[in-house]
């Protein structure tokens, strides 16, 4: 084929092929900050409550820190995760403008590196480049950025989605502990947010789990032992300072 002819069969403007899974990525991504978030928000903030009661009993100086805590806790994540999530969109944005001056230029080489990877998958040659001839026909940066690159145009990571699902969980997952260490009364408020942050944890971890394809036994373990972990630690820190101070 010309290098003329395999111009014309590379579409650059937008993609009249169908979707790919249009918005997998993307939720992935924001389930993937909701449960980080949450799971930061239970554990900080039980840490933080824990920690406020080792020193005082004064229920209003506890729901002071909870709070001070929960709202700082969900703004760091949310700029964090905004930055972070937004660091991936301008790599992508820079692959894809990569791959779209390079159909531009060298197509053929192009549909060339295209048959080369299903080549390396297992197709013959002949049949490779029939594949690649068919794809870059349909919609050629789709095809070339998904096999090369692994990114799918139609569905770029949004940081805007991420750091509104990491804020929003951090505070649903922090509320947990706030409230069961505020409302109840004196006598259970620690066993009791010592139980809700495990199973809260547990819940998480299983979660997380899944999404990563991996089983959950030692992700549930791990997320409860280093809750409880931290949960401790706060609690000596908070039980030595108030003895000092008082």
């Amino acid at each position: 084929m010309t290098a003329s002819g395999l111009s014309d069969a590379v579409p650059l403007g937008p993609h009249d092929g169908e979707p790919h899974q249009a918005g997998l990525n993307n939720r992935l991504n924001w389930l993937r900050a909701a449960v980080l978030g949450a799971n930061d928000g239970i554990v900080s903030t039980a840490g933080i409550v824990i920690g406020a009661v080792g020193a005082t009993s004064d229920r209003s100086a506890i729901m002071i820190a909870g709070v001070a805590g929960l709202a700082a806790g969900a703004m760091s994540m949310g700029a964090g995760e905004y930055v972070s999530v937004s660091t991936q969109r301008d790599s992508e944005l820079a692959l894809l403008a990569k791959e779209r001056r390079e159909l531009r230029e060298e197509p053929e080489e192009e549909l060339a590196e295209l048959a080369g990877i299903y080549v390396g998958k297992g197709l013959d040659e002949e049949l490779a480049l029939e594949v690649a001839k068919a794809l870059t026909a349909k919609d050629a940066l789709g095809a070339h950025a998904e096999a090369e690159l692994g990114i799918d145009p139609d569905d770029i990571s949004s940081p805007v989605h991420a750091a509104w699902a990491s804020m929003l969980s951090f505070t649903i997952g922090a509320l947990l502990p706030l409230l069961t260490m505020t409302l109840a009364s004196d006598a259970i408020r620690i066993w009791l947010t010592v139980a809700a942050v495990a199973a809260a944890l547990a819940v998480t971890g299983f979660v997380s789990a899944r999404l990563g394809y991996a089983r959950p036994g030692r992700a549930v373990l791990r997320n409860i032992v280093g809750g409880l972990f931290a949960m401790a630690v706060t609690y000596a820190i908070g039980s030595a300072l108030g003895t000092q101070i008082g």
